[in-house]
């Protein structure tokens, strides 16, 4: 369950959805967190195998729903079997999204869309259909990132999506907290994933990485433990002071 070793369980009896949450990177770090907690997380993505690898690797407060959160028959697939459980939902961690380097010039209409379905249209309606489940006093999560304040060469399409997201949280957290429920939004750094492999390659990985982990002010990558840590405590009552906020997780990258 990757760096937490236990302690007060913050979420006894909780209900988690993770979308995302079956790759190995920060959906499933924070849905093995959430479970060490002690919540019951569902989680989801797009790939079965990876889905399946994930459940049994965090254990039985898992249940796995496969399913593509721009798609609202899988997203009702899912949330059907949050309702069946009967408890509501208590911690939604939107953390599903995509990545590209591609240039303003470069950029086709069709990487565009699916930029824009997955980050935003994709996280819109992952929050708007757990509405009706979502109990008094939920924590809603949404995973922005640290690249929609900067102008990184390449990664225009990707930055304004995120900035799209952390906008959401702001509105959501303004039009929910009148039913007890919040939301956040966390911006992650460089993490340090198998989804750099995805973006740039496995031959330009080690490099990439490198190149990402000297531009951070703490001196490397971040780790998806790290990052998981963060969202338990947005998903506590230690945050219950938060609203509409943006944390950062990024070893100092935006702050100094």
């Amino acid at each position: 369950m990757g760096a937490f070793e236990g302690g007060t369980r913050r979420l006894d009896g909780r209900t988690a959805v993770v979308t995302g949450g079956g790759t190995r990177g920060i959906g499933r770090a924070a849905a093995a967190r959430l479970a060490a907690e002690g919540a019951h997380v569902f989680i989801t993505g797009r790939r079965e195998a990876e889905l399946k690898e994930a459940a049994e690797a965090i254990g039985p407060s898992v249940t796995a729903v496969r399913g593509d959160i721009t798609d609202p028959a899988d997203l009702d697939r899912l949330y059907a079997a949050v309702r069946e459980r009967g408890q509501g939902l208590d911690v939604l961690f939107a953390n599903a999204g995509t990545a590209s380097f591609v240039t303003l010039e470069e950029t086709a209409d069709e990487e565009f869309d699916r930029i824009f379905d997955v980050n935003v249209r994709g996280t819109f309606l992952t929050v708007q259909k757990a509405l009706p489940l979502l109990n008094e006093g939920a924590s809603v999560i949404l995973n922005a990132s640290t690249t929609a304040e900067r102008g990184i060469h390449a990664f225009g399409a990707y930055a304004a999506s995120k900035a799209a997201v952390r906008s959401f949280a702001r509105t959501w957290a303004n039009e929910l907290v009148g039913r007890g429920i919040r939301v956040n939004a966390i911006s992650p750094g460089p993490v340090d994933t198998n989804g750099i492999e995805e973006l740039v390659g496995p031959e330009k990985s080690d490099a990439f990485k490198a190149q990402l982990g000297s531009g951070v002010a703490i001196g490397r990558m971040g780790r998806p433990e790290e990052i998981a840590g963060a969202v338990a405590f947005l998903a506590s009552s230690d945050s219950s002071f938060m609203l509409g906020a943006n944390l950062y997780v990024d070893g100092g990258e935006n702050q100094i």
